[in-house]
């Protein structure tokens, strides 16, 4: 089942919490000199349209990146990002287009950084392909992403982060991200590895939080931000980022920017967002 576009959600507050916690794990691993391993297994396109039938159908960006747009006095970090789709945007004089992941890394990769982009789907990834084509340190391949915790770990340059964002279109999908975790810490566990989540029916979370416990895996970061209170209902009301090895430095940079990104996205006051360990060392 290949039915998710991420073009529908890009630059939402989902995207927003993931590519902040991308860019502050990347700007580490640059502290540095060797160059480190990057691999994306749900690559999309990397580079989305706002004004695309896509994107106003939804318009969940209007709740995401176009709130932060035009802000003031934002912390530093926070400010950091949004020069970053600024940057893409032309110099900001309006915001039309939002980088995916794989294009946030690409702007922050160094010459003797390395990536794959993965994607399967069969009309997304011929646009990743062309997004990516002058880059010379970027590799594309229409594959499964979680194949490649398999077939690429560990990275010849035993440094490395591997960013695990699927659809979770099917209730197997959280499933198949324990067993890529469990595949990929097994040949390589000191790389850093940081899984996307939605939170959509918090018991399906709950499971798959306790299924990481029970791999044995230590240094275990949970990163979540929430825009509604739980609900039985259909849609999204959270998301959150699983980091393992985070960087010594993002427990204390995430408890400065959620309360921003939340008072900021959620003027309501609703939901809310918190940082825990689910393991310690």
């Amino acid at each position: 089942m290949l039915s998710y576009r991420h073009s529908f959600h890009a630059g939402n507050h989902a995207d927003v919490l993931k590519h902040l916690v991308l860019m502050l794990i990347i700007e580490n691993l640059k502290q540095k000199d060797k160059g480190f391993y990057y691999l994306d297994t749900h690559a999309g396109v990397g580079r989305y349209r706002l004004f695309s039938n896509e994107s106003e159908k939804t318009g969940e960006y209007k709740e995401g990146i176009a709130k932060l747009w035009e802000q003031k006095n934002m912390p530093t970090v926070v400010a950091d990002y949004v020069k970053l789709i600024k940057k893409l945007n032309y110099g900001g004089k309006e915001l039309r287009y939002y980088a995916g992941s794989p294009l946030i890394a690409a702007m922050l990769l160094r010459p003797q950084d390395r990536a794959l982009l993965t994607e399967l789907h069969p009309t997304d990834y011929p646009l990743l392909r062309n997004n990516f084509k002058q880059f010379d340190n970027i590799l594309t391949k229409r594959d499964d992403g979680f194949q490649q915790l398999k077939a690429t770990l560990p990275p010849k340059e035993r440094r490395g982060l591997i960013l695990i964002d699927p659809p979770y279109e099917l209730k197997e999908d959280y499933e198949l991200v324990i067993k890529a975790i469990e595949e990929g810490y097994k040949r390589f566990a000191t790389g850093v590895y940081a899984i996307w989540y939605p939170v959509v029916l918090r018991q399906q979370t709950k499971r798959m939080i306790n299924a990481l416990k029970n791999t044995g895996i230590r240094k275990i970061l949970q990163i979540e931000l929430a825009v509604r209170p739980d609900s039985e209902q259909r849609g999204m009301t959270a998301s959150g980022m699983i980091v393992i090895n985070p960087p010594w430095v993002l427990e204390k940079q995430m408890n400065e920017i959620l309360p921003y990104l939340h008072r900021t996205l959620v003027p309501e006051a609703i939901g809310g967002w918190s940082v825990k360990w689910i393991v310690s060392e």
